[in-house]
């Protein structure tokens, strides 16, 4: 499971956001809607989205 990856894109905006939600999507890396970044695919990072998994699209790389 070390060497998987997600790709994380950032599709609705942060704007109406509780806080929360948007310290976790600055965490993940995502600044502007429709950006991706690609990062390990752990439990940390699985929990993060998780948290805001009606702000962003989850694929497996």
């Amino acid at each position: 499971m070390a060497d998987k990856t997600l790709k994380i894109t950032l599709v609705k905006s942060t704007i109406g956001a509780i806080p929360k939600h948007r310290a976790t999507v600055a965490a993940l890396g995502l600044k502007k809607l429709n950006k991706t970044v690609v990062l390990p695919d752990n439990e940390a990072t699985r929990g993060m989205v998780q948290q805001v998994r009606h702000l962003v699209k989850v694929e497996e790389a």
